[in-house]
Parts: structure tokens; sequence; C-alpha cells
């Protein structure tokens, strides 16, 4: 298993699928989970589908094809593999895919699961977000991110994608005194946003994952050498914390906004919200973190920590439209995602595959032996 697990992984990472371009990763997927025994199919968009084993629980493993652009020339060194995707996130989307081959063949096992190889994670989420239209339903979900493999995330924050407009009158660079500065006063409106009192700010003393924090990620204006800047567009990344919901945060900068309008009735400003994403977090006593954590002690022979994290997945979307236990999991050192340094280190690639298939083993176990005891009572 183990040469085959490596083989596999290799294959998939020499195909550069940024997203958007997932065509030829989803076709190999296609092809090689069907030469294992999958039932796989690809949908509309070219999610790519593969189902084993049959009866209850279904278990839906999700895990993303695509990657951030940029090409990194595929090479294996001292245990290691570099590629773009490594880490994030094919080494934990083949992890999965091995795994619940293994678990399919284990004597006595009973249950469906569900291998999901998503498009655009890392663009616009659109894969998944397409998944859930298509009405799947699942008893519990893992999704395949780097957690490194003695670590389970269970809260990631939420997101606000937002573009600001300003205008301001215009005339002669010569005379800048005359004029209000479009990018001056975008600055200005960007600085307020950012040290805003009326929300939790990040401090020293605070915890980042319990912190609403902005970044300022894009700014496009100014026409001419010789002329005061008269419009700009900003960009903002704006992550929210689970005690907040995106809405409640955008209310408090709407306001914000006002303000400063108020205080420069010259300036126009314009604020749209592109994107959002509405922070989540499981129950940490769920019995779906229970039996990952505890496989990760059996083949570690470690405690597992549950990790929150300051970014935002493909696990939130899912764990609020469809409703239930989930959790991301997988190998590899998620400070090595979208760097040019990013590898996977196969012992953890094999590791995972364990403990991704020993949760399998025991979800489907606690599911039907509960069963049987409410059926005795």
């Amino acid at each position: 298993m183990s040469e085959q697990a490596v083989r596999f992984l290799t294959n998939l990472l020499g195909i550069y699928s940024p997203s958007g371009k997932e065509e030829d990763a989803g076709n190999f997927l296609e092809s090689e989970m069907k030469k294992m025994g999958f039932d796989v199919g690809k949908d509309a968009i070219g999610n790519v589908i593969g189902v084993v084993g049959e009866g209850e629980p279904v278990i839906l493993l999700c895990g993303h094809m695509d990657t951030v652009a940029g090409h990194l020339p595929l090479r294996i060194e001292e245990g290691k593999i570099f590629a773009r995707g490594a880490v994030d996130a094919k080494g934990p989307l083949a992890a999965m895919i091995m795994a619940a081959l293994a678990a399919s063949k284990e004597p006595g096992f009973k249950g469906k699961i569900l291998v999901a190889s998503v498009v655009e994670e890392e663009a616009t989420s659109r894969g998944v977000k397409h998944l859930i239209t298509q009405g799947i339903m699942a008893d519990y979900a893992i999704f395949g991110e780097p957690s490194g493999v003695e670590n389970v995330t269970i809260g990631y924050k939420g997101q606000i994608q937002l573009k600001i407009a300003l205008k301001t009158e215009t005339g002669h660079a010569s005379t800048p005194w005359l004029y209000d500065n479009s990018l001056e006063k975008a600055y200005e409106l960007w600085e307020q946003i950012k040290n805003a009192s009326s929300y939790p700010s990040l401090d020293p003393s605070a915890s980042p994952y319990n912190a609403v924090t902005a970044c300022l990620v894009k700014v496009v204006g100014g026409r001419a050498t010789s002329v005061v800047p008269f419009e700009v567009e900003i960009n903002l990344d704006v992550r929210v914390p689970i005690q907040f919901s995106t809405a409640q945060v955008f209310e408090q900068i709407q306001k914000i906004i006002a303000k400063y309008q108020t205080a420069n009735p010259k300036v126009s400003v314009k604020a749209t919200v592109l994107d959002t994403v509405e922070p989540f977090e499981v129950n940490k006593a769920s019995p779906l973190v229970h039996v990952l954590s505890s496989s990760v002690r059996k083949v570690l022979n470690k405690p597992a920590t549950l990790l929150h994290k300051t970014g935002t997945g493909d696990m939130n979307i899912l764990g609020k439209a469809m409703n239930l236990p989930i959790v991301t999991y997988g190998p590899g050192d998620s400070h090595l995602d979208h760097t040019v340094d990013e590898h996977i280190e196969v012992n953890e690639y094999l590791q995972a595959i364990e403990v991704y298939k020993e949760t399998l083993l025991k979800l489907a176990e606690l599911y039907n032996n509960k069963n049987v005891e409410q059926q005795v009572t």
C-alpha cells in the first residue's frame, strides 16, 4: 500500500492544476479511482466524486485538486516530495483516497465513503458550493487540509471580502492643497477601519482567533503624474471570529464609513461586499472529534492537539450548509502553503493515511453499534 500511495501522490503532484485549470488533474483522479474500484463520476463543473462501500453511515471526505498559481518542479529528496500542492492540498486529498480504499477492504466494514475532489478552493470555493447545491448528504465529514498529522482543526474564522470605492474632485497636482486626494483619503479611511474600537482589535493580549482583523490587500487609483487622484478602489480582507457573524462586523464597518463621510462631505464612499464566509467551529465534544483524536493517538502514540485557525476554509461552507459534524485534518505543515519551499514528508503522508483509515473504521463501528443499541431498546 505504501509504495502505491507514494506513486499515486507523486503522479498527482506532477499535474499542474491552478484554480480554473483542474481538468487534467480531474481526469487523472477519475481514471485512477476507477482502477482502484471506486464508483466515480464527474459533475458539471469538474468535481470528481468517488464512492466506495455501501450502507450507513455515509462519510464524506472532501479535498481540493486545485492549487495556487506558480509551478514548482517536482522532486523527491531525503524523504520529502517537493511540488506545488504537496501540502495544499493534494497530499491530504491523496491520503483520503488511499485511506477510503483501504478501509472499504477491511473485513466487516459497513458504510459508504464519498470522496469529493473539488475545484477552485483557492479562488472562489465554486467546487464545494456546487457540491452543496447537488444535495449531497452525509453523517460525518472531514475536509482535507494540512493540519499536521498530529493536529485536528476544529475552528476557522469567517471572512468578508470588501471593496471600497472613493471619489473626490480633482485638479492640477501643482496645487494639491486645493483638493482632496482620493488616495490619501482612502488611506485615512483604511486607518480608521483597521484601528476601530467598535469591535475587538488585534493586540498583544488578545488571541488572534478571537479578534476581528482587517488587511489592506489591494489599492488601485491615480491616472496621471500631473493630476490629483480623484478615484480609488481599495480591497480589504476582514476575518471574523466565531462570536460574530459577518453581517455584524460589516454593520460596524458601515458605521465607521458613515462617520467618515460626515467628517468628509466632499468625499464619496461606496462599500461593496464581494463575498462572505461565516465563521465555523465544531463542538470539541463531538463524536467525530473524539474518534479522529483517538485515531491520532493510536497511530502516532501521542495525543492530538485541537487547533483553531485564523484562516478561512471550505469547512466553514460545508459545516454551515450541511449542518453536520465536520473537522479539517491532513498531513503537512500549513506554513508551507503557497511558498517556493512547499513539500510534504513521505512518512507523515503515510501516517495520515493510517489515521484516516482508523477514523473511517471507528466511525462506521460507532454508528452501527449505536443503531443496534437503539433497536434493542
